[in-house]
C-alpha cells in the first residue's frame, strides 16, 4: 500500500463502526468512512468533543452537526495551502491521501527538469477538483492544464492556487468536459508530458449523459494515450470505486500504453496511518505508468 504519512496539518486520529475521527489543523471532525468495518473502544477523548459531525442517514446521504467549527479554514502540505470548509456527501475540499501521489509525480518532474531545464513539462489533469495535484505538480515546475467540469470547483481550485503563492504559476484553468476537451486536444494537435486523472464513480453531464467508470475507464485512458507526447513521464489514475481494484487499472494501462511507450506500470492501494490503532486506513486505488 501507498501511505500518505507526511502530514504535518491533517490526521486520522482514530476509526471504528464506520467513522473516522480526524484532526484537519486544530479542528476535529467525525465522518463515515465505509472502509471502517472493525470496531474499536474509541479511546481517544476526540470522539467526545470534536468541531462537528457528519451523520450518515438510513436513506441515503446525511447532514452535519455542528458544535465549534468555522465556516472556512485552511491547512498545509509542503508549502501548498487548501481552503477547506464542510460541504454536502460528507466531503471537505480535499482528499488527503492523494499527497502520496503528489510526492510522488512532483519528484519525476523536479528530476525530468534537473536534466532537461529547458523542455518544459506539460502535464493535464482530468477531473481536477479542487487543485491538490494541480498545485502539487506546478509547485514541482511543471506547466499545467486545470480541467474540472464543474465551475465552483475550479474557482475553489484558483482560491487554494492564490493561497500556495502559485497564482501566476503556468496553469490554464478550464471548466470542461473532460472526455470532450480531450477529444479536442486531440484534433488540435496538443501533446502532454504527463497525464492525471480521477474521474468520479458515477455522474451525468450537461444533456444527461451517463458516465459509469467500469464502462468508461478503459475507453477514456485509451483516448487521453492519444495526447501523450513522444516522451512522456508518467500517467496516473485513481479510483474510489470499490470495484475498481489496483489490479485492473493495471491492465487498463499496460494494455494502452506498454505496447507503445514501453514504462513500468504499478498499482496498489492507497491509505492513511492511523495514530491510536497504527493501522492503516484504505483509501481507494491509484495506478501508475511511468517511463523507465
Amino acid at each position: 500500500m501507498w501511505i500518505a504519512n507526511e502530514w504535518t496539518d491533517y490526521e486520522v486520529l482514530d476509526t471504528g463502526d464506520r467513522e473516522k475521527l480526524e484532526r484537519w489543523g486544530q479542528y476535529l471532525l467525525v465522518r463515515p468512512d465505509p472502509q471502517v468495518l472493525w470496531k474499536t473502544d474509541r479511546r481517544h477523548p476526540g470522539w467526545k468533543k470534536p468541531n462537528a459531525w457528519y451523520h450518515r442517514s438510513k436513506s441515503g446521504g446525511g447532514n452535519w452537526e455542528f458544535f465549534d467549527l468555522p465556516q472556512v479554514w485552511q491547512i498545509g502540505y509542503k508549502g501548498l495551502s487548501f481552503r477547506l470548509q464542510p460541504f454536502a456527501f460528507k466531503h471537505t475540499g480535499l482528499f488527503p491521501e492523494q499527497a502520496v501521489n503528489w510526492d510522488w509525480f512532483s519528484a519525476l518532474i523536479r528530476d525530468r527538469l534537473a536534466k532537461q531545464p529547458d523542455r518544459p513539462v506539460r502535464v493535464l489533469n482530468l477531473f481536477a477538483y479542487t487543485g491538490g495535484a494541480t498545485l502539487a505538480a506546478a509547485q514541482a515546475g511543471a506547466q499545467v492544464t486545470h480541467v474540472d467540469a464543474a465551475k465552483g470547483m475550479v474557482a475553489w481550485a484558483k482560491e487554494n492556487a492564490a493561497a500556495s503563492g502559485l497564482s501566476e504559476a503556468p496553469i490554464r484553468w478550464l471548466v470542461d468536459d473532460c472526455r470532450k476537451f480531450v477529444e479536442r486536444e486531440i484534433r488540435r494537435g496538443s501533446r502532454y508530458d504527463a497525464v492525471i486523472m480521477d474521474p468520479p464513480s458515477y455522474g451525468r453531464g450537461p444533456k444527461g449523459e451517463t458516465w459509469v467508470i467500469e464502462d468508461s475507464i478503459y475507453d477514456l485512458v485509451k483516448l487521453t494515450s492519444e495526447v501523450l507526447s513522444d516522451d512522456p513521464l508518467f500517467f496516473l489514475i485513481n479510483s474510489y470505486t470499490t470495484g475498481l481494484q489496483p489490479a485492473m487499472m493495471a491492465y487498463i494501462m499496460g494494455l494502452v500504453l506498454k505496447p507503445r511507450l514501453g514504462g513500468i506500470v504499478r498499482a496498489d492501494e492507497i491509505g492513511l496511518p492511523v495514530t491510536q490503532s497504527g493501522l492503516v486506513l484504505p483509501c481507494g486505488a491509484a495506478a501508475r505508468w511511468q517511463k523507465e
